[in-house]
């Protein structure tokens, strides 16, 4: 389902968007498009920041077992 909206944009904008979509699609799915990937681009970078945050509250626990399977290789 589509809902109806209205938004201001500035001219240069406008006349970017309008170039770069061309003749096959008109402004509505250029915008839902571009918010649709932007929308994607929010989400993936705060599963990134969540993922971060476990990798460095493990850090020094699994930098521990590193060492310590190192510890284990023979050097030839």
């Amino acid at each position: 389902m589509k809902t109806k909206t209205s938004i201001t944009l500035s001219e240069d904008v406008v006349k970017a968007m309008d170039k770069l979509s061309g003749q096959d699609k008109d402004r509505s799915e250029f915008i839902e498009l571009a918010l649709r990937n932007y929308i994607a681009q929010l989400i993936r970078k705060e599963r990134n920041a969540r993922d971060l945050e476990i990798i460095n509250q493990c850090a020094d626990r699994l930098n521990e077992e590193a060492l310590d399977v190192l510890a284990y290789q023979v050097v030839w």
